[in-house]
């Protein structure tokens, strides 16, 4: 993943020991194990760029889809370049009790909006947009099953879906260089029963003591942490030994990406 972070993480959770439990996960993975990761390509045959990724019973589609105009606040406020936005919906279906469709609400939840600017923000870290061009890149992130992990899947797959649109983009002629500077990749961490666990599941997640998500580039610099304890509090050292276990897992992302993208 290029360079590492210098994490000390001595006297943190005991990842080692957990990996030697047996048993310590619902479905039967270690505690350092993802679920099974499938990336389908180009999903969606009418966008610039789109990608179906599954991982475990998780699915989400994103699409990647190219305006030749900018955001009237960015004309108004003489910003260069271009911009990149995201949305996310849950289908009605995609969980085990149907969801009321958000546009039959007439307004967005306070979730989906806060995890639309979380896919917004961590792809615009990897972009330059005065490299994009007077154009505003649009990702759909729609969840079709969910089963934990919504945020962090839809966050990679929608790195995918660009990183596929600014290729047609520059085979077209319209793009002459790359803007996306590095890859990214999100995965969920958590602590359950007192051991930290990798890419949960819903009812991991339900359950854990603490959830975190982590969304870092291949850099190795983190782009976004989103942690919160479930009733007690955890420590520096707890948190570093998330962040190794996610380090671990955006590595297997982007090995998946790297198969893609065959370079």
């Amino acid at each position: 993943m290029g360079k590492k972070n210098n994490i000390n993480i001595s006297g943190g959770i005991d990842v080692a020991a957990a990996l030697n439990q047996d048993n310590q996960r619902i479905d039967g993975r270690k505690a350092d194990e993802m679920r099974s990761v499938t990336i389908t390509p180009n999903f969606i045959t009418s966008s610039k760029g789109s990608v179906l990724i599954e991982m475990g019973n998780t699915r989400v589609i994103c699409v990647a889809s190219v305006d030749e105009s900018v955001p009237g606040w960015m004309r108004y406020q003489n910003i260069d370049g271009g911009w990149l936005t995201a949305e996310y919906s849950m289908l009605p279906g995609a969980t085990q009790d149907r969801t009321q469709r958000e546009a039959a609400k007439g307004k967005l939840s306070g979730r989906t909006m806060e995890i639309q600017r979380l896919i917004g923000r961590s792809l615009r870290a990897v972009i330059d947009l005065k490299k994009l061009g007077r154009r505003q890149i649009y990702i759909d992130c729609d969840v079709i099953q969910a089963d934990g992990g919504t945020r962090t899947a839809s966050i990679t797959g929608a790195f995918i879906a660009m990183k596929l649109a600014i290729t047609r983009l520059i085979e077209d002629g319209i793009l002459s260089e790359n803007p996306i500077t590095e890859s990214l990749a999100a995965i969920s961490v958590g602590i359950n029963n007192g051991i930290s666990i990798l890419d949960l599941c819903y009812i991991e997640d339900s359950t854990a003591e603490v959830d975190a998500n982590f969304v870092i580039a291949s850099s190795g610099q983190i782009i976004e942490v989103q942690a919160t304890a479930e009733g007690q509090s955890f420590s520096k050292s707890e948190l570093n030994g998330m962040l190794e276990l996610a380090e671990k897992g955006v590595n297997e992302l982007f090995h998946q990406q790297q198969k893609i993208f065959n370079y």
